[in-house]
């Protein structure tokens, strides 16, 4: 991987995991030596509304923020989240989707609608978009919590990041009683991505 500046929006709700799966990142990024800056925006974390995280890493990095246009990536924990945060990704870029669904407030009150097949929707319009069931993976590792980590396995395989380099921040990051279904979660992710290709 070049030198050159990687910006990472990730997505989601609050208590998705976004903030663990920022946190590793940037300890990745500063294990293979690159400068990093991160920011987290909570909003209404606590109550389900949507928290952002920004990961940029690369040679020297002056600042955390991502504009609109600019993200190489978005991580979307959740399909709503994704499409809300779409105008951040640049032409070209990559969004990484867990087919999964959190009803927002105005949908959970019945004063809107979740819009239909969203995640096709985004694929359309997005060609490099890759769509993955990670919560059921999660499930099937032994801990639904662990789709952030699914789905950072994900990422892993498409931007080329070393997985082992990767295994060695979650184990610095995740508390020892919930490593072993978060690695395992992380390696069915890196299998997911092998398995678009």
């Amino acid at each position: 991987m070049s030198k050159n500046t990687t910006s990472i929006m990730i997505v989601g709700v609050g208590g998705q995991g976004t903030l663990l799966t920022s946190r590793v990142l940037a300890q990745v990024a500063v294990q293979m030596g690159y400068d990093v800056k991160v920011s987290e925006v909570h909003g209404m974390a606590q109550r389900g509304g949507s928290v952002v995280s920004q990961v940029r890493y690369g040679e020297k990095i002056y600042s955390p923020i991502i504009s609109k246009g600019d993200a190489d990536i978005i991580l979307a924990f959740e399909k709503l989240e994704a499409a809300r945060w779409l105008d951040y990704l640049k032409p070209g870029g990559l969004v990484i989707i867990n087919d999964d669904r959190v009803d927002p407030l105005p949908v959970m009150s019945g004063k809107a609608k979740y819009p239909v097949e969203i995640a096709d929707r985004i694929k359309e319009m997005m060609p490099e978009t890759i769509i993955v069931n990670a919560t059921d993976i999660a499930v099937e590792c032994g801990n639904v919590r662990a789709a952030n980590v699914v789905l950072l396995g994900v990422l892993t395989g498409a931007i080329g990041l070393p997985a082992e380099e990767v295994e060695k921040a979650i184990e610095a990051i995740v508390p020892a009683k919930a490593l072993e279904v978060n690695l395992k979660a992380f390696q069915k992710g890196s299998q997911v991505f092998v398995g678009t290709n």
